[in-house]
């Protein structure tokens, strides 16, 4: 593609740097992402994600605007309050840059839909807050052969960590199962600083153009754990797949999605 004046004057900060250039932005341009979530974590993410330039934003959301999502969600505002989020979201994209195309998701993630929606995107963004749909959005996306990134916060802290098909560990190689009921609990019950989730999902949106580009080193094996209370960033390595993982694991169980694996409680929508 070539750029007219006015993307060149856009893009001018991307382009100056030598990891990216020319070819860097034109590779952003022509990009698809998908973000699952356009909560606390997606907030952020797909603001950056649109004033970088990313071709093609794919927006998951079923829910609507509250008035305790603004402290967070800062993608939507006061007057978006009843709006669908998935079109308040869209709303703010083309405000930042009116040449990004947005795809917009109006329902929940289930079995039934979330394979097709990730197969026509090049990297996929987890920013939803529960275990159910985290663990399956990593199972989809590791049958699909999709890279994403994992984020999860808590109240003053989080934790971040990227797939890429064959290189290192998923996130049931981690996590393992979801939590018992009575072990799992939510932002909306324990609360949560509105700043971390704005951390979190920028670097997320980071992660994402990393890939995109192919520049730097992604969080690969590396699980990156943020304490906001004391500003202390802590890398845990976990260099391999699990060999007992039940989607990656040399004798995985998990090799079609079923909703039984799911099931358990998913009421917070992504909302982060």
């Amino acid at each position: 593609m070539v750029f007219t004046e006015s993307q060149r004057e856009r893009y001018s900060r991307h382009i100056m740097l030598q990891e990216i250039g020319i070819p860097g932005q034109q590779k952003l341009c022509s990009a698809k992402v998908l973000v699952i979530g356009a909560g606390g974590l997606g907030a952020p993410a797909l603001m950056y994600l649109a004033a970088a330039g990313v071709g093609t934003l794919g927006i998951v959301d079923d829910d609507v605007v509250d008035l305790s999502n603004l402290q967070r969600q800062v993608i939507h505002g006061t007057p978006d309050i009843g709006i669908s989020k998935a079109e308040s979201a869209r709303a703010s994209v083309h405000r930042i840059n009116p040449e990004v195309r947005v795809e917009l998701y109006r329902e929940r993630i289930t079995t039934d839909n979330i394979a097709g929606i990730v197969a026509g995107y090049d990297f996929v963004l987890d920013a939803v807050d529960n275990f159910s749909s985290k663990f399956l959005i990593n199972d989809a996306c590791v049958l699909g052969k999709k890279p994403f990134c994992h984020a999860g916060v808590r109240g003053f802290g989080g934790q971040i960590i990227t797939y890429v098909p064959g290189q290192g560990p998923c996130c049931r190689c981690i996590f393992e199962e979801i939590p018992p009921e009575e072990e799992r609990d939510c932002n909306r019950q324990k609360g949560i600083l509105g700043t971390i989730p704005g951390i979190l999902g920028s670097m997320q949106a980071l992660e994402a153009q990393k890939y995109l580009l192919g520049s730097g080193e992604l969080l690969t094996g590396r699980m990156l754990v943020f304490d906001g209370l004391s500003m202390e960033f802590r890398e845990v390595v976990i260099p391999k797949r699990s060999v007992h993982c039940r989607v990656c694991g040399p004798e995985a169980d998990i090799t079609v999605l079923k909703e039984e694996e799911y099931r358990q409680a998913r009421p917070d929508r992504g909302e982060n």
